[in-house]
């Protein structure tokens, strides 16, 4: 009993020790498996400008995307229904991800999409780095919302900011990047 004691303060300090540090990752609950997918993003060229990576956690799915060489300023960002990045207009990878057959944008009294998600931000540099948290889709395999279905899905970056009410695209202009988003990537 007694080691069960000094085991547990001692994982617990080292949980607040740990929580100290700026980059703390929420751990899953014990036997729970963490689904995660990272796939290169792809410009109208077919070149790479950068990575996408998509775990799925305790608050639902957490997109890191890390690219250069797009134009400055806000681009809206979206999850699509297929897995196929084909360059230039990356058409091939459908319509927004909408498995409840909701109109697009978070404005939208009608909507929205499961695949809106909020605009980026990309620097005088044309780089971005960022992070959103959706708790509206998952990588779990067999679920509606999962983004690993039978055909997969797409991170799509789109040349304008999405306005989030216009449907079906919040207006955000043609698709200028692109990663897939499918088991094994």
């Amino acid at each position: 009993m007694k080691q069960k004691i000094v085991l547990s303060i001692m994982l617990s300090a080292l949980l607040i020790a740990g929580g100290c540090g700026k980059n703390v990752e929420k751990l899953p609950v014990a036997g729970e498996s963490v689904q995660s997918v990272t796939s290169p993003i792809l410009n109208t060229k077919g070149d790479k400008i950068g990575e996408v990576k998509l775990v799925d956690g305790i608050d639902g799915v957490t997109i890191n995307i890390e690219a250069e060489g797009l134009t400055p300023g806000k681009h809206g960002i979206h999850i699509h229904e297929k897995a196929v990045c084909t360059a230039p207009d990356f058409k091939s990878t459908g319509a927004h991800f909408n498995p409840g057959h909701k109109e697009h944008g978070f404005d939208n009294p009608k909507g929205f999409h499961l695949g809106d998600l909020p605009n980026l931000e990309v620097d005088a540099e044309g780089k971005v780095s960022a992070e959103v948290t959706t708790a509206l889709v998952t990588l779990k395999l067999g679920v509606e919302n999962s983004l690993l279905d039978a055909d997969g899905s797409s991170i799509v970056i789109h040349e304008k900011v999405d306005d989030y009410k216009t449907d079906p695209a919040g207006d955000s202009g043609d698709r200028i990047a692109c990663a897939v988003v499918k088991s094994g990537s």
